[in-house]
């Protein structure tokens, strides 16, 4: 009878949580590497709405970054205290979303002006990572509505900076010793549309740029130059074809079953159509299978590169901005693992299974400190994209999946 009260209650937020979300969503939090100014004023909001929640204990850990303009990039931790206190379940989200993109892609909406439209919330950071912050702030508000003492103690974590390293997110908060190592640990980050998977491994990343060095002249005379761009998008083609023709085992495990090696971002290089450009600047994002060694794929890179130079007597450098070597996968027999497994069975009566995805998330930074971690929502997967949304039925059920965990 108590679960069933609790369910209800939850369902009886929808509204306010669809409230809520659209409030998030209408404050940017973007890092400083894509020109924003950091998290401050969405986590100004966020405590508005945990303190009108009635947590025990709410705790700010600021990051020193002169890049933005409050010189900080803030991260909330909020506690419900269960009746094991020495057990607590962490539910790990962060503030920060990535930029919206080209304007005009954005056909339902504009990107953070909240938009309800068959029953989905439409706008930039909806699905990542608002969807999962709010219900987790509902789960534990019909606990405490219905006067209900978890079993262990709830812990919400809402940080800075998960689109670009973490550095100053939950690396931060790991330094200040607040996680333990027998704390269960669920960062809802990825999942599925039923809701069904649960990810206990991640890939390795490799982000890097190639800065091309040319001669910069009239787009008449290209004899009088050497086209940089020309030179930089030769490399990443051939780059691209090499690294996908070379590493290209397959491991079912992972979804998706193979290594990525994506060029993403170009650079604006010059300011009129007729100029012939001196420097070109590509970025790739590599997702790779654990199986491969990160400093071989490093050196291909280079050697590659070193051919280009000679063959174009240019200048191409290469530079490392994000490395993460794929931390051991969470044990499947872990705690959180099964009593994740048996949440999802009870609650959404399905059967759940596990494995590992591309995309980083805080859970590696928990796992190479040797705490299990998982990550686990519903989604439908259009994180980054134009017209993001976030489905409310799923918001909802995934707090009552929350709730449950608290109490048995």
């Amino acid at each position: 009878m108590q679960l069933n009260d609790l369910f209800s209650e939850i369902e009886s937020f929808e509204e306010e949580m669809t409230r809520t979300l659209m409030e998030l969503v209408q404050v940017p939090a973007i890092a400083p590497e894509n020109n924003g100014e950091g998290e401050s004023l969405k986590a100004e909001k966020l405590l508005q709405i945990l303190e009108n929640v009635g947590f025990d204990k709410i705790e700010r850990y600021d990051a020193e970054d002169q890049r933005v303009p409050s010189k900080k990039r803030p991260s909330i931790v909020a506690y419900y205290y269960g009746e094991n206190l020495g057990e607590r379940l962490w539910i790990v989200t962060h503030l920060d979303v990535v930029p919206p993109g080209v304007n005009s892609l954005w056909t339902v909406t504009k990107p953070f002006e909240p938009l309800v439209k068959d029953g989905k919330i439409y706008g930039r950071g909806s699905e990542d990572n608002g969807q999962s912050m709010v219900a987790s702030i509902f789960a534990v508000k019909a606990l405490k509505i219905l006067g209900i003492k978890p079993k262990r103690t709830i812990a919400l974590a809402f940080v800075a900076d998960e689109e670009h390293g973490n550095n100053y997110g939950i690396q931060h908060l790991i330094k200040q010793g607040i996680f333990k190592q027998k704390d269960l640990i669920i960062v809802p980050d990825e999942g599925s549309k039923k809701g069904d998977f649960i990810e206990i491994a991640e890939k390795s990343m490799l982000w890097f740029r190639i800065r091309t060095a040319g001669k910069q002249t009239h787009g008449s005379r290209p004899d009088k130059g050497l086209n940089a761009h020309r030179i930089g998008m030769e490399y990443a083609l051939a780059l691209d074809r090499f690294l996908h023709d070379k590493y290209s085992m397959k491991d079912a495990y992972f979804d998706l079953p193979e290594s990525t090696f994506e060029p993403t971002k170009r650079e604006k290089n010059v300011e009129a159509v007729n100029i012939i450009p001196g420097e070109d600047l590509t970025y790739f994002d590599c997702r790779i299978l654990p199986n491969y060694d990160l400093e071989e794929i490093w050196n291909d890179i280079q050697r590659l590169a070193k051919e280009f130079e000679k063959k174009y007597d240019t200048k191409i450098r290469i530079e490392l901005l994000h490395k993460i070597v794929a931390p051991k996968p969470t044990d499947v027999n872990s705690k959180i693992v099964v009593l994740l497994k048996d949440a999802i069975r009870n609650v959404r009566k399905i059967e759940p299974r596990v494995g590992g995805v591309g995309l980083g998330t805080c859970a590696a930074f928990f796992r190479r400190v040797g705490m299990p971690a998982v990550v686990w929502c519903t989604v439908d997967g259009i994180a980054h994209q134009p017209d993001e949304y976030a489905m409310i039925r799923n918001m909802v059920e995934d707090a009552k999946v929350f709730a449950f965990l608290a109490v048995r």
